[in-house]
């Protein structure tokens, strides 16, 4: 399997031994191509040093281009013909117990670069060029039997780089392992000790929970093992104690259950449909719409539980754990807007909307109605089978209507029928407030009315205008 990999991989493994020097390739590429998988990453680890590496690096890419991918941490970069690979120097690594950041040492062999790997499955490595296996914590087996375990004690290994943790539940996520107990142990020992971590660090290892195939699964073990009490306190939150006569269901089940149907809903990737998977946006929205719960459960007389407001409570709980995850602008706004409006289709069941309320749903959704209509189909999770029917026929008719009215009036760029320039021409106004009132006001007619054309947008225009200086 390993003779597959690109020739300018083998010349560069000669190049290596030529100067003197081991190089292997380690970690995911290796587990990746022992279970099937194509790896995109080429890693390599090499008894070189920094300088030395980087010597072999500059003749290898021909043209001498090379990249510091970390010197300080002995890594460097380059590429050729469009293989790209990273090569590290051996070495140890810790943490001092206050500090977030490794204190790195070169090491001298091969076996001990490998002990300090995070489980035993990344622990393996191939030497180039003669492709021999490296295997001295019995990683293959592991991978056979789908098992985390660290190479070493798994109290030091988390306790060196508490970030390990993270990338267990992640794993699980992405690969379907399982984790052995030892090593689930000394996970809810030291859980706390994540907090040491970067947020950058911590938040890149749960996007890749996220996207991961089996998300529920990681997230499940973040909450049974105490990590997501510090990393994602808002989702053990939602374990609300269910009262005698159950009257409401189980929050927490409840979202991983909305996760797993939002993914269903997901259009296949590379297909180009909306929201393809794995949809970051839409599992996050998945995973926080119903945060706010706990803030706002009250219970009202005669036993009745109720969650008012829990959606506006809950967008801004989520784009504040977002912020702190360091998660950029951009998709800590969608989300935490998914989140508001999540609960907005409900009204729709109660009272069938009118055209007007159904431009308002599609006008606040903006570029996000795709994801909020799988967002709020996933959170049907009743077992009431009849009720279920109608809500999902509910949703046929609003998309059958929105779709309808797309038709008509261009219903997703919503416009007044006359813009500013018209505004202040007519108005004989200069750009100000007054111009912004005059726009909201041709806005509400248009939501109301759907197009007026411009002569009856003129109309109400002027007759606005006279009301209002008259007042």
């Amino acid at each position: 399997m390993f003779r597959a990999l690109p020739e300018e991989v083998h010349e560069l493994g000669r190049l290596f031994e030529a100067g003197g020097h081991e190089l292997a390739l380690v970690g995911g590429p290796v587990r990746d191509a022992v279970l099937g998988r194509s790896s995109a990453d080429l890693d390599f680890t090499t008894s070189a040093r920094p300088e030395q590496t980087e010597a072999i690096l500059r003749s290898w890419t021909r043209d001498g281009a090379i990249w510091d991918m970390g010197r300080d941490f002995g890594t460097l970069g380059g590429m050729r013909d469009g293989v790209k690979v990273e090569i590290t120097t051996y070495r140890t690594e810790s943490y001092d117990p206050a500090s977030r950041k490794p204190q790195v040492e070169y090491g001298d062999t091969l076996e001990g670069d490998l002990s300090r790997r995070d489980f035993t499955v990344n622990a393996m490595a191939v030497r180039l060029p003669s492709l021999e296996l490296v295997d001295p914590f019995d990683g293959l087996a592991d991978l056979a039997r789908t098992l985390l375990r660290t190479p070493v004690a798994p109290v030091q290994s988390f306790d060196d780089d508490p970030l390990r943790m993270m990338r267990a539940v992640r794993f699980v996520a992405q690969l379907g392992f399982r984790i052995e107990d030892a090593t689930a142990d000394a996970i809810e020992q030291l859980a706390e000790r994540i907090t040491i971590v970067s947020a950058e660090r911590v938040r890149e290892e749960l996007v890749k929970l996220m996207l991961g195939a089996h998300p529920r699964g990681g997230l499940e073990l973040m909450t049974e093992l105490g990590l997501a009490a510090h990393v994602l306190p808002e989702l053990p939150a939602l374990q609300l104690e269910i009262d005698e006569h159950h009257h409401h269901k189980d929050v927490y089940e409840h979202t991983l259950t909305v996760l797993d149907q939002a993914i269903d809903l997901e259009s296949p990737a590379g297909s180009g449909g909306p929201c393809e998977g794995p949809d970051l946006v839409l599992r996050l929205a998945a995973l926080m719409h119903d945060v706010g719960k706990p803030a706002t459960r009250r219970f009202e007389d005669g036993g009745a539980v109720t969650f008012r407001f829990h959606e506006t409570v809950g967008a801004k709980m989520t784009a504040k754990r977002m912020k702190a995850l360091t998660f950029d602008k951009d998709t800590t706004k969608k989300v935490a807007r998914l989140v508001e409006l999540h609960l907005r289709f409900h009204g729709y069941v109660d009272s069938p909307w009118t055209d007007s309320a159904v431009r308002r749903y599609v006008t606040d959704a903006g570029d996000l109605l795709q994801h909020l209509h799988r967002l709020t189909r996933a959170d049907v999770t009743t077992r009431n089978r009849r009720k279920a029917r109608t809500l999902a026929r509910a949703y046929d008719e609003l998309e059958a209507r929105i779709d309808h009215l797309a038709e008509q009036e261009e219903i997703g760029r919503i416009r007044p029928d006359l813009d500013g320039n018209r505004i202040m021409e007519i108005l004989d106004l200069t750009p100000g407030r007054e111009v912004g009132e005059a726009y909201k006001h041709l806005l509400e007619l248009r939501m109301e009315h759907g197009p007026l054309g411009q002569e009856r947008a003129e109309q109400e225009l002027r007759a606005w205008w006279e009301a209002r200086t008259e007042g």
